[in-house]
């Protein structure tokens, strides 16, 4: 089963933002399902991806986030 990690991504304001957001993080080598809600400005990343790397990819892409415990 891959893990699941929720990361705040406060950066995003509109339909635009989530795409770039996913396409971003469905690019992540490891990355098995994205899921992105731009009403509570989240991403949940399933895979074998550390959180690191994810936060550095979207911190990258314009759109820093923190990984949530």
């Amino acid at each position: 089963m891959a893990a699941e990690t929720r990361f705040d991504v406060p950066g995003m304001k509109c339909g635009g933002c989530v795409a770039k957001v996913q396409e971003t993080l469905k690019s992540l080598p490891g990355v098995s399902d994205v899921s992105v809600d731009l009403t509570t400005k989240t991403a949940i990343v399933r895979g074998e991806v550390r959180p690191g790397d994810v936060e550095a990819a979207l911190s990258g892409a314009g759109y820093p986030a923190v990984a949530k415990t």
